[in-house]
């Protein structure tokens, strides 16, 4: 059974249709991607994925269940899936380390809490560097420390809004096939948005 699947998905912003009849899968593992110019409704796509637009028709079902509809929404807190944004949306208050630990639950025991922290930051390649805060770090670490914040709480469904838009072209193509190594290594069902 697919992990994802959307459904004739459709979703209009007043009587501007944005996406119409949208359909595909993904299955468990699978890095998805979707391809098209700027204003064409890919970030659309993304946000009804996440939940946080409600489809006008179809329908989203993640590991078989229903979670976007017409009549129908889980909340996106409730669709464990992770979001990197284009901006990167990192807290400039917060160290690389706590800006991983966000998204972890509170309750969870400092140890473990730290455990997987670090394990994150060795994941992406930025072992050592925890304590740094976001306006010390490069383009492609802040990059990094997005990413394994999607990841830390272990979503079933990451999706990527143009992740390397930001980034110059060097970078971006090294960083993409970094980040599509890493999405694989830790078997997270993943789809990028881009134009590029």
């Amino acid at each position: 059974m697919p992990l994802l699947e959307v459904d004739r998905v459709a979703h209009a912003y007043g009587k501007h249709a944005v996406v119409s009849e949208l359909s595909f899968s993904l299955t468990r593992g699978e890095i998805g991607c979707l391809l098209g110019a700027s204003g064409c409704g890919k970030t659309t796509a993304l946000r009804l994925i996440a939940g946080f637009e409600q489809p006008s028709a179809g329908e989203v079902r993640i590991d078989g269940t229903m979670v976007g509809s017409p009549g129908a929404m889980v909340p996106p807190e409730r669709r464990s899936i992770g979001m990197v944004f284009q901006e990167y949306a990192l807290f400039p208050h917060l160290s690389a380390a706590d800006n991983i630990g966000f998204g972890l639950h509170k309750k969870s025991a400092v140890a473990t809490r730290q455990a997987r922290i670090d394990e994150l930051l060795a994941l992406v390649g930025l072992a050592g560097q925890g304590g740094k805060f976001p306006h010390e770090l490069s383009g492609g670490q802040q990059q990094r420390v997005a990413l394994a914040r999607a990841l830390a709480p272990g979503p079933r469904l990451l999706l990527l809004d143009e992740p390397f838009s930001n980034l110059d072209v060097e970078l971006r193509e090294r960083l993409a096939l970094e980040v599509r190594d890493i999405i694989k290594a830790t078997g997270t069902t993943a789809i990028l948005v881009t134009h590029d």
